[in-house]
Order: structure tokens, then sequence, then C-alpha cells
């Protein structure tokens, strides 16, 4: 198993909560606001970033509680036993800790040790959306490949607000000075690029390889905001420097990316499909992604997550099945959400279950 033993102290409304004897799939059940959502939260605050929610800091911590929160896992790694923590200290609020083994790490060093991806109701919404949402999903099902994608991707940030920062400046910015942090942006943006570029492909393959049904198959291209080649996209920076400067933003890079999706069936785009439609497409994708990254589980590399929240809840007899036969295939550790056990009867036999009541779970 990759998840042995979870701990959540403080967090949302679960003021102790103890999670252990894992299997294959786990299930958390109970009624709306139960807190099993967050459960999957705290996990997925295992992986670099924000987590499924993209909640602040100062919305994690239990409201009745000192302000600060802490979640621990134990991993079962093909290296041995692994503990993971992350939380924020009540004297420190802003500040996120998280710790491997003990000791402090940046964040970014979470993805070293699990792959996780996520599939939640929220994100039914992303082919309606603006590209940065699905440059974020995008990032994410990289990273669960590619674990050095997190610390390019910050490298990336950093240098273009810095840029951003000089543009808006009232004085003319020094053009060494612009010239130093576009080479910082090309080099990150290159590689950031390449790597989205690569898993898209890899990716679009998988699915291309599925039947139309029971999921609407979908065809993925990936669709860059400016050049791919770091030599290429320093001089592109520097051509629309003017361009970008009266702007007061950058116009160019890695950061305008965008994932076009078609149902392939049809030809036609994501964003102009039913919702029934949307929905079975985005399970297709997080399914294929899930198997290719079972996949590399399986070759001894890092253990996998998948968290889904609430996906069996609108889904019909054929298509359930067809979910978790799919499930089975991989090698990802699986934890699902459900306001009742019976959608899930497939797998009751297979599944450690807890029911989850005020911030509570116990296991069943």
């Amino acid at each position: 198993m990759a998840l042995d033993r979870l701990l959540l102290s403080d967090f949302r409304n679960h003021r102790a909560t103890a999670i252990e004897g894992t299997a294959r799939f786990n299930l958390l059940v109970g009624d709306n606001g139960a807190g099993k959502t967050n459960v999957l939260e705290a996990i997925s605050l295992f992986a670099p970033g924000r987590g499924l929610r993209r909640a602040s800091l100062a919305d994690m911590p239990a409201q009745a509680g000192g302000g600060g929160f802490a979640v621990s896992a134990e991993l079962a790694t093909p290296a041995g036993p692994v503990r993971l923590g992350t939380g924020v200290s009540p004297d420190r609020p802003g500040r996120r800790v998280v710790q491997v083994n003990q000791a402090e790490a940046p964040a970014v060093r979470l993805g070293e040790w699990l792959g996780i991806g996520w599939l939640t109701p929220a994100m039914d919404r992303l082919f309606a959306e603006g590209a940065s949402a699905r440059r974020r999903f995008l990032d994410r099902l990289v990273l669960a490949l590619e674990p050095a994608h997190a610390r390019t991707a910050a490298r990336l940030d950093a240098a273009l607000r810095e840029r951003n920062r000089l543009l808006a400046d009232a004085a003319e910015p020094d053009p060494q000075w612009l010239d130093a942090i576009e080479a910082q942006i090309a080099e990150a943006g290159a590689a950031v690029a390449q790597a989205r570029a690569r898993l898209v492909t890899r990716l679009d393959a998988a699915l291309a390889a599925l039947p139309d049904a029971p999921f609407a198959r979908p065809a993925l291209v990936y669709q860059p905001g400016g050049p791919t080649e770091a030599e290429a996209l320093a001089a592109a920076l520097a051509q629309s420097r003017r361009r970008d400067r009266a702007a007061q933003r950058t116009l160019t890079g890695p950061h305008r990316d965008e994932l076009a999706v078609t149902m392939a069936s049809k030809g036609q785009p994501a964003a102009e499909c039913s919702t029934g439609e949307q929905k079975a497409m985005l399970i297709a994708i997080t399914l294929a992604h899930a198997a290719m990254a079972g996949d590399a589980a399986g070759q001894g590399e890092r253990p996998r997550l998948l968290l889904l929240d609430e996906v069996a809840a609108h889904l019909d007899p054929l298509r359930r099945e067809a979910l978790f036969d799919r499930l089975r295939t991989g090698a990802a550790q699986i934890w699902l959400t459900g306001t009742e056990i019976a959608p899930f009867a497939a797998i009751e036999a297979e599944a450690a279950i807890w029911r989850v009541r005020d911030g509570v779970a116990q296991r069943l």
C-alpha cells in the first residue's frame, strides 16, 4: 500500500482523526458536510501546491482550535517506510511547514515521495473555465510522473513575477537585468513546456487506444504560448519588451499555454459538449493518466494515490462497473467518497471503509 496511516489534527472539522488499516480501495462514506472531502484534501497536501481545493492556509485550521493544524502520513515505499508531515503553527499562521522523516523540507520535495492525482466535482467546470485552470490541471498530471517539474515551475513563476515587476515599474528597466531575468525564464520555461508536451503526447496516445464508450474519449493537443526551446524563447522575450511593457506583463511563454480537448467521436471542442460528456471525458483523462502512473509505480518508482471525490454519484451502473474495472488495472491506491455504500457494492469486499460523521472517521 502507498499510504499506511493518516493523522489529522485540528484540520477543518477533524480535531483528531486517525485512519489506519488501509487497502487498495479506501472508501469514506457519510452525509454531506461530514468531513469526507476534508480527508481527501488533507491527503492532497502531500503534493506540492495548495491541495485539491486550492484553499488558503488560513481556511484550514479547525475553527475552535488554536489556529494551527497538522497532517501526517506514513508511507510504504520501495525504499522503506517514510513519514511525511505538513501543517501550520499557530504562531506562524501564514507559513506552511513540511517535514520528511521529521526533518524540515521545502514543499516541492513532496513530489519526490508521492504521485497524487484527484478528481472533484469542482473540476467539472474545467473545460468551461479559463486556460489557467487547464494549465494547473496539466501541471498536476506532469508532476505525478516527473517530480522535478515542481521545482522548475516554481523557478519559472518567480522569474516571471520579477520580469513583470520590472515591466510595470515607472522607470525604464535595465536591459542587462532584463537579459538575466529572461535567461532564467527561458531555461525554466523551456523545461516546463517540454514536460507538458511530453505528457500530452503520451496521454493522448493512451486515450487513442481506448474505445469511445462507456466514457467519452477525448483527444488532447498541447498549444504552447511561445517557443519551447530556451534560445528561441529568450529571443522572443527580448523582442517583445516594448509590447510587454505597454501591457505591464509578459505576453509570451508557457504561462500562456493551452490544453485543447476535443471529443474524439464528434470532433467537437470539449467546451461545446454537454455537461455529461465533459464529465465523461474528464474521467477518461483521469483514468488513463492513473494507468500511466500505475505502470511507473509497478517499476519501483514513487507510490501513487488517486483521490476521487463523489465520482460515482452520477454514474449509471454500467459506467460505475467500468470505472472500478479500470481502477483495478492500475497500481495506484484509490481513495473515494460517497454519501452511501450502495454505489460501491462492486468493490465493497475489496475496500477499507470508514463512516465519517462530524469530523470523526470510524472504521466499518
